[in-house]
């Protein structure tokens, strides 16, 4: 699908479902790649992330318009078109568009979010207190919260998910 094929998708969608005109830009922007797309309040433009259409299909595709669209449509109307505005939920549920995109495949099949991640296990030298966290920590700056003695990196691992 080109982005000429696209901006006519966005505009019958738009049509259909709002009864209301898309009079601005729709183009695919393949450097997103976490979100299914984004509107854009200074100009009112909408990128859609390619991966929507190619690892998805169809629906997905116009499941994530939708949602692109109901910003749109309540920024122009002066309405709050933020994800937990009222306005928004109820605007998005009547259209029947999507809530959340679904996270984008990897080359090798995996997820995005599926890759892995490391692990850092802290202990405590005084009580023997282990803490288990995603991120590293200053053992400078934070101590134990039991008995305020100082930690030191017990063991570090990456986890596969």
């Amino acid at each position: 699908m080109t982005n000429d094929e696209l901006q006519r998708l966005v505009m019958q969608i738009s049509t259909r479902e709002f009864g209301k005109p898309f009079k601005h830009q729709a183009v695919f922007n393949p450097r997103l790649q976490t979100t299914g797309g984004r509107y854009h309040l200074q100009d009112h433009h909408i990128d859609i992330n390619p991966k929507m259409l190619t690892d998805f299909g169809e629906d997905t595709l116009e499941g994530v318009i939708k949602h692109e669209l109901v910003h749109y449509h309540l920024s122009m109307a002066g309405l709050p078109f933020n994800h937990r505005s009222r306005e928004f939920r109820t605007l998005l549920a009547q259209v029947g568009g999507s809530r959340f995109a679904p996270a984008p495949k990897h080359r090798q099949g995996q997820t995005v979010r599926s890759q892995s991640r490391h692990i850092y296990i802290y202990e405590c030298v005084k009580c023997g207190q282990r803490y288990t966290r995603r991120r590293r920590i200053n053992t400078r700056r934070f101590a134990c919260g039991i008995c305020g003695g100082r930690l030191n990196l017990a063991e570090a691992y990456t986890q596969e998910s």
